[in-house]
């Protein structure tokens, strides 16, 4: 109960810092060009508490999905007064300007929060920056039906030359039944291939079966109470054979367990250059963040590298992370469209809760940050859409109107607005639906 609280405490804070930043660009923009702002609002509906200062209304109001500011003559259906510090009695590139500041100050707040971020603690999975070479193959899937060996190292993907694990895993995930153009390099020769990644698990993202080679395969956790605990294993030991099998990575002994069961093996580490061996009888499990059960000895293996970066490296890295950020975001959208991939890859909001509660039990502040900095740059990018009532609409409509040297007419913009309400209102009904299909099977195995 404790956790549930906890993890409501945080989204409210950070979803909330994140429509107060969005919406405190608007408003900022609208006082600097002289436009009237009668209401800055915290959520939607009946309004809760808040103050006046001057001509404006600070609330909190009942509903706390979002936000908004309300100027004046803002809305095409009021009459209009000729005041000139009415929005629409203003020219459109102020328009302009005052639409594009939420969601570019959402994403100005993503890169502050990386660069800060990275300036105290960079850490990142080691495997991400090494060439992409596979450490193992699982059996029956599109790797190995593709022919996909132990050691083949991918030297293009999709146009991408010599990547790194970085640029494949995403392309992997966003390729769900999709034909995948990727050339490989095994014992100097190469190979071009055709993969089609699998849609898998409760997002439907795209899965090849293959595993990337890490530097080393070692305990980096250990969950207590599980047998590798149990039997005496420490973090930091490295494990060099499951039931004398060599054992390239993690997924490589989940496929292990999956055909032992639950049946004891002996697995053998090193340890400050010695070797020891255990012996664990797996259990029947779904911690670990699972939904489902499977046969586990209870140990986590994620190698990353830790460093600290000085202002300017760590500003270039930021810009560069979300800028490959945006670009998949982009990405994804487009596929959506296309069909090509499932609307089950967006996270609404018990989504968002649930990452939520994962990174504020990782130790330090620098996983909440992360995960602020993903979703504030997602919100930003969303409102840049072209749907009318989210700020991309309304840029959509000015780039229109001043292609036609004269505003669109009231019953038409009405008509849009309406339309644009309803494709919203139904879009964010399919988003929590989805996020219900995705948990309720984790809630049920809990029963009783």
């Amino acid at each position: 109960m404790m956790g549930l609280i906890s993890t409501l405490f945080y989204v409210a804070v950070i979803l909330g810092f994140m429509i107060l930043i969005h919406e405190f660009g608007h408003y900022a923009v609208a006082k600097l060009l002289g436009v009237r702002v009668e209401v800055f609002s915290i959520g939607f509906g009946k309004r809760l508490f808040g103050f006046r200062r001057g001509e404006t209304d600070y609330r909190i109001a009942a509903i706390p999905l979002g936000g908004y500011v309300k100027m004046s003559g803002e809305n095409p259906m009021d009459e209009r007064t000729g005041d000139p510090r009415e929005f629409l009695s203003h020219p459109r590139w102020h328009r302009f300007l005052i639409a594009i500041a939420g969601p570019s100050m959402n994403i100005l707040l993503a890169i502050g929060l990386l660069t800060g971020v990275y300036m105290v603690h960079y850490e990142y999975p080691a495997v991400l920056d090494e060439p992409a070479v596979i450490g193992y193959v699982v059996d029956d899937t599109p790797a190995q039906k593709a022919g996909i060996q132990a050691g083949d190292r991918i030297v293009r993907i999709e146009g991408i030359q010599n990547p790194t694990w970085e640029q494949v895993v995403p392309r992997e995930a966003l390729s769900p039944n999709q034909p995948l153009s990727i050339t490989i390099e095994r014992g100097g020769q190469r190979f071009d291939k055709t993969i089609v990644p699998e849609a898998f698990g409760p997002n439907q993202m795209g899965s090849t079966g293959w595993t990337p080679k890490e530097p080393n395969f070692a305990i980096t956790e250990l969950e207590p109470g599980m047998p590798a605990a149990k039997a005496g294993l420490k973090v930091g030991d490295e494990i060099v054979s499951v039931d004398g099998q060599p054992m390239a990575g993690l997924e490589a002994m989940v496929e292990t367990l999956k055909r032992t069961k639950n049946k004891p093996i002996e697995i053998v580490v090193r340890r400050q250059g010695q070797l020891k061996t255990f012996t664990l009888q797996p259990v029947l499990s779904e911690g670990n963040g699972l939904s489902e059960k499977r046969y586990r000895v209870g140990i986590a293996s994620e190698m990353t590298k830790v460093t600290t970066l000085p202002f300017t490296a760590a500003l270039r890295r930021s810009v560069q992370q979300n800028k490959e950020g945006s670009l998949l975001i982009l990405e994804l959208v487009r596929k959506m469209i296309e069909r090509k991939i499932s609307i089950r890859s967006i996270e609404g909001p018990i989504g968002i809760g649930r990452a939520t509660g994962q990174a504020a039990k990782r130790k330090g502040w620098t996983p909440l940050l992360e995960l602020t900095s993903m979703i504030s740059l997602n919100l930003g990018i969303f409102n840049l859409l072209p749907i009318p009532i989210l700020d991309g609409g309304v840029i959509m409509l000015l780039f229109v109107e001043g292609l036609m040297r004269r505003d669109i007419s009231l019953p038409i913009k009405e008509r849009i607005y309406q339309a644009a309400f309803v494709f919203l209102v139904l879009f964010a009904v399919m988003v929590i639906y989805n996020d219900l299909v995705k948990t309720w099977p984790a809630i049920m195995q809990r029963l009783p």
